[in-house]
């Protein structure tokens, strides 16, 4: 019968298992791997085994599947609309396989494939599509057609449009601190679905390359604003796509919310009745330093850090940071636009008490092709930018963790 079956390909179907009886012979890795998805699918699982990993233990504990310490019994498959066989007992695989078959319930076999009735895919979700994907007996190939085919639909390299009348939105987007491929799953995708992308200059410019010709791209540098200051025209560029019915995406470095003003963005939508879907990114403040071998944090050297705006100096009447109680904290300093005030900065912190000798490392374009870094010290700093000509953008770390680095031994 096997020999029969294995000359016909399988016939790929989707299980509607909502409310219907599952049952799952043994609780090891497989039952931990499987189990997720069938409870995402609302089944009503029993789990038939004597014992169970911590993982499946917890998923009787919360009460999502209703576990039965014992082995396998005749009888166990009755009423089942669906059965995973995965013990470590092959008699007893044999034998609930064999009741499966009487009983004309599908039936997976984790230990012996040709012998069971149905076959679990690679599968994978994204954006409300399921990508199920069976090669026979070869799951490492299903595996990799499945993560080609998610990654594809994830970041838009592969084009599906959607055929019914798509809602138009408007997404805050945070593109990380430069490289490309540091943007998130999720922003990646809204960036391939957009009418509209209105894009900072520290946004990642690489992929606005990849958009397709359609799709209008605006600087938001260059938006004419008149009588508006320039976030003012931005808020009112978005509000105007966004009215037209447009997909907009606005582009930004780092996270909307690291000082991105990205809140004022989407009180202005809000305003105007118009929801927005924030999209996090990777701030640079902890990135950058990372890119370049710099911990924020470090066992025995540093347990906090602090991320500061450095594009107002200390001895401005704007300024509300105080400088006097970050010059008294142990831990790092991380300052974002502060490159043209680093000299005043460091001023500030050592007439505050801040060491003069305390490190301190200047990261330039930082995680792209032209990243450098620069070291000085809170007393050379101002010169070395100079000396260097050190160029926003660029995060500057001051603290003890500024020595540390993949050479370094944990203290």
């Amino acid at each position: 019968m096997a020999e029969h079956a294995a000359a016909h390909p399988a016939y790929p179907v989707g299980l509607r298992l909502s409310g219907r009886r599952v049952v799952v012979f043994g609780g090891g890795q497989v039952a931990q791997r499987r189990l997720p998805a069938l409870i995402a699918a609302g089944a009503d699982i029993t789990l038939v085994s004597p014992s169970a990993t911590p993982s499946v233990e917890a998923m009787a504990e919360a009460g999502e599947i209703t576990w039965v310490r014992r082995r396998y019994q005749d009888g166990d498959v009755a009423d089942a609309w669906y059965a995973l066989v995965a013990t470590s007992d092959p008699v007893a695989n044999a034998a609930a396989s064999a009741e499966a078959e009487r009983t004309k319930t599908w039936c997976v076999r984790s230990d012996d494939a040709a012998a069971a009735t149905a076959w679990t895919p690679a599968t994978g979700r994204v954006d409300g599509v399921t990508v199920a994907v069976l090669t026979g007996h070869d799951p490492r190939r299903s595996a990799a057609v499945r993560d080609a085919i998610v990654e594809g639909l994830r970041d838009g390299t592969i084009a599906a449009p959607q055929h019914r009348t798509r809602t138009p939105f408007v997404a805050l987007v945070g593109g990380g601190p430069g490289d490309p491929d540091l943007i998130t799953v999720r922003g990646r995708r809204l960036l391939a679905e957009a009418d509209v992308v209105i894009a900072d200059r520290l946004g990642p410019r690489d992929l606005l390359d990849e958009l397709p010709p359609h799709v209008e791209v605006i600087d938001a540098a260059k938006i004419p604003y008149g009588r508006f200051m320039a976030q003012e025209a931005i808020n009112n560029a978005l509000i105007e796509h966004a009215k037209a019915g447009k997909s907009v995406v606005r582009l930004k470095g780092g996270d909307p919310f690291v000082f991105g003003r990205g809140m004022e963005e989407a009180q202005a939508l809000a305003a105007e009745g118009i929801p927005c879907t924030v999209v996090p990114g990777i701030s640079s403040s902890i990135s950058v330093p990372g890119a370049a071998g710099i911990p924020v944090t470090h066992r025995g050297v540093a347990h906090e850090f602090t991320v500061v705006s450095g594009h107002v100096a200390p001895d401005d009447p704007r300024s509300l940071v105080d400088w006097a109680s970050l010059a008294k904290l142990t831990g790092t300093l991380v300052i974002l636009m502060g490159v043209d005030k680093i000299g005043k900065i460091a001023e500030a912190l050592i007439a505050h008490g801040k060491a003069p000798e305390t490190p301190l490392a200047l990261v330039q374009e930082g995680t792209t092709a032209a990243q450098r870094r620069v070291d000085a010290t809170l007393a050379t700093v101002a010169e070395t930018v100079r000396a260097q000509e050190v160029r926003p953008p660029a995060v500057i770390v001051i603290g003890e963790v500024v020595g540390e680095g993949p050479d370094k031994l944990v203290k």
